[in-house]
């Protein structure tokens, strides 16, 4: 049974990423103020739609990252109710962060309707099982993980957009019911992930203005809770 529920999510997984382009032709282009004014204005969420990722049209390339993580989750994690928030998170997170590497932008109409959608599965596995303890945990780790990006939106808000505090509760209801050690390095990785690089380019490059360059942190954000997810017990310890 196990093998049918994990290809079956898979199968969702990737369907659901298939739909990203479709997604990003429906929605309207954020005004010009949404944006930095020393920027260049970025392109159309239709460009965005018809540009490639994996070197395959954009519907292929996230049906195959929003399928592979759904597969490797149901590998290493199993077929219990955390693969069913991750089914429903990897095609949206696959989606916006190959976004915002292109606008710097987080469309809160894909963010807020995904992020309700767990909140109902979370109640749903509440109705179900009975159990609250790991629903509970979500709830916390969402309020938190927004709470605390809220703050350093609040504090640099040129460093950080908005996108990004409502892209953190998504993302923490997700490590939140994984579990405690997930939740934590997976919101500590993002930083991580977003300063090694640069940190090497400027070090092989002798250019430290490299490190002062603006850079979308919502791909660096998912790609570290992929990595509390996945090992976050073990990288914690």
């Amino acid at each position: 049974m196990e093998p049918l529920v994990a290809l079956a999510a898979v199968a969702l997984a990737a369907a659901g990423g298939a739909l990203g382009p479709a997604v990003l032709r429906r929605l309207p282009d954020p005004p010009p103020g949404d944006h930095p004014a020393d920027e260049p204005d970025p392109p159309s969420y239709a460009d965005v739609a018809a540009t490639r990722s994996l070197g395959l049209p954009l519907a292929a390339g996230l049906a195959v990252v929003s399928g592979a993580v759904v597969a490797l989750v149901a590998a290493l994690l199993g077929t219990g109710w955390l693969l069913a928030y991750v089914t429903v998170a990897a095609p949206v997170c696959a989606l916006l962060a190959h976004v915002d590497a292109r606008t710097r932008l987080l469309p809160k109409r894909v963010v807020l309707p995904a992020t309700g959608a767990l909140v109902l599965l979370a109640l749903g596995e509440w109705a179900v099982t009975g159990e609250h303890t790991d629903v509970l945990r979500a709830g916390v780790a969402m309020l938190a993980l927004r709470s605390f990006f809220w703050v350093l939106w609040f504090v640099h808000s040129a460093g950080m957009g908005f996108g990004d505090v409502r892209l953190a509760a998504l993302v923490g209801l997700v490590l939140g019911r994984a579990g405690v050690a997930e939740t934590l390095v997976g919101a500590y990785a993002g930083f991580l992930v977003l300063a090694l690089p640069a940190l090497v380019v400027a070090v092989v490059r002798r250019d430290r203005s490299r490190l002062r360059q603006a850079k979308p942190f919502g791909p660096a954000m998912i790609v570290g809770a992929l990595l509390g997810l996945l090992g976050g017990p073990l990288l914690l310890a």
